[in-house]
């Protein structure tokens, strides 16, 4: 087996040792919290102590502990040679000759034909961005907020404007919700530092959120979409049962925190109304005043001082509130749409394509939603591509879906209609699933 297993300790950085060669067993044995190794193009790295200063967070990268990591690191990292330099003090060795280049029988041909794909998608220029494209987009979400306001403003707050301008806000913060995804994905400009500003700027001051918040959740996501444990968005705290494992899993163990057999019912009240203006939002204040991110924390009040300061006046602090609530319905059901309804379970250790493709759907494309979900009716290729501008998603949609046909792997589209039938037609699966188990098994 591969001698550097003898020169390096476990958590130890690299510095000033002899580089080893190393088994995908011996790499695969580095997987604890306190014990992190993993592989970029072959080569061994050991990021223990690296992995809590990591941009993205600990957890990001942690999910790759003991693993083959090279398709995420080139899906995340738009300048793969600036980001190089952190990892090169972390280098401790190198895979054995004898070793193959994917670990766990991955499917080589898969993996370098999707690798194929990424370099020929580069070489038309479909990384590089339309500002804009982007800062139109801004400009009609700040004209929809305004419209709002000045609409209740100046013709008063009966019931059919106060309504009007419910949705008017709800469309500016859903709008804009798409747009802090596309600067906070690193998709705009070359230079992340730029992006990194506007994205504060646009979820804080726009939105009232948090961009570290956002960025450490969402990378999760990516990296280890609809996998229990690693990707927080199908975390439910026990309100949900997700997928076919799940649900029989908490049957088997007498688990009834809540009646799952009709959480297609309850997910009506608890879902949409409450995801957003509830969970999200106390959340976010939770982790920026622990954490300490004055920075974030003033771009957020920024956003609670200019919007109370417009409404307040109108329709006091409760009216105001109230105003808020819309737009978490439609986040739900756009960002649900592509994940819920698809496989759902433990680390499987797929490959990239496969891992994405099991786990997204897209919606047929029409301008209406493009519009309506920011682009991400292309769940598929922005989960294959996250750095690429959501404007070319449409661009290298074909090649993908040739790219599946060529490898068996189902490339699925629906209908908005469908979309949203399938989330609930999911969860009562689900649900079904373990009121069986619950009673039989």
């Amino acid at each position: 087996m591969g001698g550097g297993g003898q020169q390096t300790e476990p958590g130890e950085p690299a510095s000033g040792k002899a580089k080893g060669v190393y088994t995908w067993e011996e790499v695969q044995s580095h997987c604890s919290r306190n014990d992190q190794w993993l592989v970029v193009d072959r080569k061994v790295y050991n990021i223990t102590q690296w992995a809590k200063r990591h941009p993205g967070g600990s957890r990001v990268i942690g999910h790759y502990a003991g693993e083959d990591a090279t398709e995420a690191f080139t899906a995340f990292h738009p300048d793969l040679k600036f980001v190089q330099k952190f990892l090169k003090p972390l280098l401790i060795g190198e895979l054995a000759a004898t070793e193959p280049s994917q670990d766990r029988d991955k499917n080589a041909a898969l993996v370098q034909d999707f690798e194929t794909l990424r370099d020929q998608v580069e070489k038309k220029g479909l990384f590089r961005a339309q500002p804009l494209f982007f800062f139109l987009h801004l400009g009609h979400i700040i004209l929809i907020e305004a419209l709002a306001w000045l609409i209740v403003s100046m013709w008063g707050t009966g019931w059919i404007l106060t309504l009007l301008c419910s949705v008017l806000l709800a469309t500016a913060q859903s709008q804009a919700g798409w747009l802090q995804h596309d600067f906070g994905h690193l998709s705009v400009f070359k230079k992340s530092s730029w992006n990194h500003l506007v994205h504060k700027f646009v979820i804080g001051h726009l939105k009232g959120a948090s961009a570290n918040w956002w960025n450490h959740r969402h990378f999760q996501h990516h990296a280890k979409p609809n996998i229990f444990t690693k990707d927080p968005d199908i975390n439910m705290l026990n309100v949900f049962v997700l997928g076919q494992t799940q649900p029989v899993e908490y049957g088997i163990k007498k688990i009834k925190n809540m009646p799952y057999n009709h959480q297609h019912q309850y997910f009506f009240l608890v879902g949409p109304p409450l995801l957003i203006p509830v969970y999200f939002y106390m959340q976010i204040m939770k982790t920026m005043i622990s954490r300490r991110d004055w920075v974030d924390l003033a771009w957020s009040l920024s956003y609670y001082f200019r919007f109370f300061s417009c409404y307040i006046p109108l329709y006091g602090v409760f009216g105001s509130l109230a105003l808020m609530f819309l737009e978490s319905h439609w986040f739900v059901w756009v960002t649900q749409m592509n994940h819920i309804p698809m496989d759902i379970d433990h680390e499987k250790h797929r490959d990239w394509l496969t891992m994405q493709l099991q786990s997204t759907c897209n919606i047929e494309q029409s301008s209406f939603n493009d519009w309506f979900s920011g682009h991400l009716n292309f769940q598929i290729e922005h989960h294959l591509f996250p750095t690429m501008p959501r404007h070319n998603y449409h661009l290298v949609a074909q090649q993908v879906r040739a790219l599946c046909e060529k490898h068996g792997i189902p490339y699925r589209v629906k209908t908005l209609w469908r979309g949203f039938a399938d989330i609930v037609t999911s969860l009562k699966s689900s649900g079904d699933l373990w009121l069986d188990a619950y009673l039989h098994k």
